[in-house]
């Protein structure tokens, strides 16, 4: 552990400090990265600390450690606050039986995207503070801080979604399609029945787990009297094959996959007693607006979020229509599941949708804080109680994004925030703002040149925040409600001792600009180059994702990987074009029935601008991208023959058709009634215009973006007889990744541009 203790890190005093010049450089010799060692363990970024939580009582911090030896594994650590020590309370590797998951915990994970990861990836502390539940290696054990582990669970199947109830009375869990309960430390027994393989109970389903970043399907009301229950029938769903080729063998799997414009999973939502009595049906339909819902149909709708009222009183149900531009606030009476309406959210413009998010808190005295897009950036609203919330009170304001509500202090009536500002979207600052103030002013706590992540205690009391930049890997501490640190939870200096220390001679700056868009807008790109000589010019790794959502270009850490590929020679490069996240509801539309159009245009626009630059080889710039950035790679070259010099397109959807309803109606409308904009988007018409070197990876078992997506675009290019490589994964998912697999798949990427003629001068 390099974390101090309390008492160090007091002495040390409050004031937050970048690392001294001294902890941030060596004097050892510049020594080449390779992709061995990016991948390999211990991590260069140090140590990744997950799920810093505090115990009920104040007492301990526990967080999840990875290990030196092996980067993936991770283990449960607590740190005594009186005693001043940290110890291991969970080792993964003593404690686990080493066996397989089950299918099912395996396709969860690859969807909360830790699918890479072993040990222990979860826990939860129990009411009192003696102890935490730890699921690990498909069972369920409690770990007690006296020393004693008690194994809950010994079965063949996996406990999914394992979680102790709100007053800890209750175990829970879900195995072989059927929610179990039981008492703590007790047995377990199913309270809802098991009606064959298409119909489950306390699950997600997969379009849920995928895009709407909800993984769970049941909530334990506030005093533990009733629990909220989703039952999904996906028998309606359509089948995809999916063949998990591995090395020495294949498992065929049929998976329930809703395509673009198919039908989706019946979603249903029953309130009952813990042990599966009293059981009523949520009226999900409730007053549904017509016109709203797809062809009419009152029950096409998606199951967004589901949350009790602190006192227990009511159920509250966001429902989101099947084009995901209205929202309903649904209040459920858990006596008699009848709903009603509380308010609409609407799409903020036409042609625009809604961004579902957990940034929103109900109130003890009945009021809600409320995230919305509905002034063109996302914000912050206050509903009141007194009103029935009929009407919202706007807490932020301004060009910026609130990206996260951290926390609310209720007695002091102050909310924490995470929110970039309107002078720079690049960083993320945290913020405290009292919402009972009309006239307050927002306080930053944090200091500028890093950005930040931040969580925080259900009190609203104590920060834990990580910040970093492009020259510190990222470090995490507890702060006060000034933000003032008082303990290191993990300081990951960059001194001596640091695994990426033997590095840092040759690490190489981020630099950033802006270019303009076809129609003026800025669009942000970050830049590392290699240590140059005058005279010469030097190829491009040009990296993009340019789908909806994710913000490539920031001001935090990158890791090692790009200064990887930069030792190689290569100027690493990537944009933002329209479409991507923090910018406002104007910078994201352009996308709407029109993928693979506008981020094309830009990117193009990206590559323009660095055949300008006197130190860039103008005949030497590869594009790579990954997903919707592998598809990106396919539409660039198509529509734009020798602008680049090569392209990487890793698993990329082809054609969406082939991709789920959730995410690509929320941007294309259906099939069936936006076909032509499924024509223009397809990736398989112009394949066979690519003339460019192109090389195509997937994994061979992939759920996510099935593989049929290469299929399509492989045959389309064999049977034009037109030339391209190839590498596929036997037995990997959307996720191709891991100590060995991942250099060989950079080494392989590599190796095809040298090929290519994609190479630094002599």
């Amino acid at each position: 552990m390099k974390a101090l203790t309390l008492a160090a890190a007091l002495m040390l005093g409050t004031c937050l400090t970048a690392p001294s010049q001294a902890q941030t450089t060596t004097e050892t010799a510049p020594m080449d990265l390779t992709f061995e060692r990016v991948f390999a363990s211990p991590g260069l970024d140090g140590p990744t600390p997950r799920k810093v939580k505090l115990s009920p009582d104040g007492r301990y911090l526990t967080v999840l450690r990875n290990r030196e030896a092996d980067r993936e594994r991770y283990d449960l650590w607590a740190y005594d606050r009186n005693a001043g020590e940290w110890a291991m309370l969970v080792d993964s590797e003593a404690l686990g039986s080493g066996r397989d998951l089950s299918e099912d915990e395996k396709m969860q994970r690859e969807r909360a995207r830790v699918g890479s990861l072993k040990g222990i990836i979860d826990y939860q502390w129990t009411k009192d503070a003696s102890g935490v539940l730890v699921p690990l290696d498909g069972d369920l054990y409690l770990a007690r801080l006296s020393g004693e582990t008690v194994q809950l669970t010994d079965t063949e199947e996996s406990e999914l979604n394992p979680a102790l109830s709100n007053t800890g009375a209750y175990v829970s869990f879900v195995r072989d399609r059927r929610l179990w309960v039981g008492e703590t430390g007790g047995e377990a027994q199913p309270v809802t029945p098991k009606e064959g393989e298409d119909v489950r109970w306390g699950e997600a389903e997969f379009v849920a787990q995928e895009e709407m970043a909800r993984l769970t399907g049941y909530w334990w009301s506030p005093d533990d009297r009733r629990v909220a229950v989703e039952r999904f029938d996906e028998s309606m769903v359509g089948i995809v094959t999916r063949a998990a080729i591995g090395a020495t063998g294949t498992k065929v799997f049929d998976q329930r996959y809703p395509v673009a414009g198919s039908e989706n999973a019946d979603v249903e939502l029953y309130v009952m007693d813990p042990d599966g009595n009293n059981r009523v049906k949520v009226d999900l339909a409730a007053h549904q607006q017509p016109g709203i819902y797809t062809e009419g149909d009152p029950t096409d709708f998606y199951l967004a979020r589901v949350d009790w009222a602190p006192d227990g009183s009511a159920l509250y149900v966001q429902r989101q229509n099947r084009e995901q531009t209205v929202l309903d606030m649904l209040k459920v009476d858990p006596e008699t599941g009848a709903a009603t309406p509380v308010f609409t959210e609407k799409a903020a413009v036409a042609d625009y949708w809604i961004n579902l998010g957990d940034d929103y808190k109900l109130l003890d005295n009945g009021d809600l804080v409320w995230w919305s897009e509905r002034d063109g950036y996302g914000h912050l609203y206050l509903y009141s109680a007194g009103d029935d919330w009929q009407d919202a009170r706007q807490l932020t304001r301004g060009a910026f994004v609130v990206s996260k509500l951290v926390g609310v202090d209720q007695a002091a009536k102050r909310l924490f925030y995470l929110a970039t500002s309107a002078e720079d979207s690049l960083e993320q600052h945290i913020y405290s703002l009292d919402y009972a103030d009309p006239a307050a002013q927002p306080q930053r706590l944090t200091e500028t040149d890093y950005t930040h992540s931040a969580t925080m205690d259900g009190k609203g009391q104590t920060l834990v925040i990580t910040r970093s930049n492009d020259d510190t890997p990222p470090h995490s501490y507890i702060a006060d409600q000034q933000g003032q640190r008082f303990a290191w939870i993990e300081e990951n200096a960059l001194d001596a001792d640091h695994p990426y220390a033997p590095y840092l001679a040759s690490h190489r700056p981020t630099q950033y600009g802006t270019i303009e868009a076809e129609d003026g807008t800025p669009l942000y790109w970050e830049m590392v180059t290699p240590e140059m000589e005058p005279g010469k010019r030097y190829p491009v790794y040009y990296y993009h994702y340019s789908g909806p959502g994710p913000q490539i270009v920031d001001r935090g850490w990158n890791g090692a990987l790009r200064q990887a590929i930069v030792d190689k020679g290569y100027i690493w490069f990537a944009l933002d074009n329209r479409g991507s996240n923090y910018r406002g509801v104007a910078f994201e539309q352009p996308l709407y029935r029109a993928m693979g159009g506008v981020e094309v245009r830009d990117q193009k626009a990206g590559a323009e601008y660095l055949k300008t630059l006197d130190f860039v080889d103008p005949d030497k710039i590869a594009i790579d991208g990954w997903s919707y950035g592998g598809y990106m790679t396919l539409k660039q070259l198509q529509a734009d023959p020798g602008l680049y010099a090569a392209g990487v397109s890793g698993a990329p959807v082809t054609r969406w058709e082939l991709y789920d309803t959730h995410y690509t109606e929320r941007y294309m409308g259906t099939p069936q009634a936006d076909g032509e904009a499924y024509t223009a988007a397809s990736a398989i018409p112009e394949a066979t215009k690519i003339t460019d070197p192109l090389l195509i990876i997937h994994g061979m078992a992939d759920d996510n973006v099935v593989f049929e997506n290469a299929t399509e675009v492989i045959s389309a290019m064999q049977e034009a007889n037109v030339p391209f490589e190839m590498m596929l994964y036997p037995g990997y998912t959307h996720r191709v990744s891991g100590e060995q697999i991942s250099p060989h798949r950079y080494n392989t990427v590599f190796r095809f541009l040298e090929s290519h003629g994609v190479t630094p001068p002599e």
